[in-house]
């Protein structure tokens, strides 16, 4: 149920100035706190595909959707194993955002993240925008229970399939125990969004240096995620000197984990690491440093 104190759901959010904010001050004085995202989905073959690398014969949607369904698995035979040796190579720890049934349906991925002590981060049970969902309360608990489960600790971070969110949802995840979300991709600092029992920290995410707009909807060439991932990081350095900023980074295993792609991450990653002001983090980790340094308005 939502609350009635919220007409819109935008009512969460009370607008607020980055220029008028007191400055962040980031840990061991970083000046941009980067978290790395690898989001890993479950597709059915019986359902229409969540997105398309290839069109319909004739227009004509079918199932089951083999080619699509194949560019998708291939990710999860292949390309995840590339990204995480990337990152394992490199003692990046990031944050894996993760559909709840994946830890039955590949528990070799699963089991890969959690002995490398990755974070996990619920996103949803299987990969479908939360308006489908009926029972988003179900839902909800049933892919914080998977996680847990499996990993022996509750998921502290959501980032729900495609950012979708209902009115109610974000009281659904605050009901739950989630500590911070990633769907509000309006700021390049944490926030508080208003929610019953408790408030919620928004985490920045992105949709800029994000593998999907980058690759799967603009088209852009292999190079284009280090050029654009580059110029990001070094405005967020120079603007961070005031107050710290947050810098997300998202990839995809059917995307980035592609042959001809990886390089280009690498090289982003690298560049990352050769620069002192950027300190790496998790999600929760950022929500914990957000929440020292401003504390939560009054629950609801």
């Amino acid at each position: 149920m939502t609350d009635p104190a919220f007409k819109l759901l935008s009512d969460r959010v009370p607008y607020s100035a980055i220029v008028d904010r007191p400055p962040l001050k980031g840990p061991d004085g970083a000046r941009v706190l980067l978290w790395l995202i690898v989001n890993v989905e479950h597709w059915s073959i019986e359902r229409a595909m969540p997105r398309t690398v290839l069109s319909p014969p004739m227009g004509q949607p079918l199932l089951p959707d083999l080619p699509n369904w194949s560019w998708h698995e291939f990710g999860m035979r292949v390309g995840f194993w590339r990204i995480l040796s990337v990152l394992e190579k490199r003692k990046i720890r990031p944050t894996m955002a993760i559909n709840g049934v994946v830890c039955s349906s590949y528990p070799r991925i699963a089991s890969a993240a959690r002995d490398l002590n990755w974070e996990f981060m619920g996103h949803g049970f299987v990969q479908g925008p939360m308006h489908k969902v009926e029972d988003q309360p179900a839902a909800i608990a049933q892919t914080i229970q998977a996680i847990k489960s499996f990993t022996g600790k509750h998921p502290r971070g959501w980032e729900s399939p495609g950012l979708t969110e209902t009115d109610a949802t974000i009281d659904h995840l605050s009901a739950a125990g989630v500590d911070y979300v990633a769907d509000w991709i309006l700021d390049e600092q944490p926030c508080y969004i208003m929610a019953s029992p408790k408030p919620v920290i928004s985490v920045p995410y992105t949709v800029e240096v994000n593998d999907i707009p980058v690759f799967g909807l603009q088209n852009h060439r292999s190079d284009e995620f280090y050029h654009r991932g580059v110029a990001q990081l070094d405005r967020l350095i120079a603007d961070g000197a005031e107050s710290t900023r947050v810098m997300a980074v998202s990839v995809h295993a059917y995307l980035t984990g592609v042959p001809h792609r990886i390089a280009g991450f690498e090289k982003l990653l690298d560049y990352i690491q050769s620069r002192p002001e950027v300190k790496i983090m998790t999600g929760e980790d950022i929500a914990d440093w957000y929440r020292a340094q401003v504390p939560p308005p009054n629950a609801r």
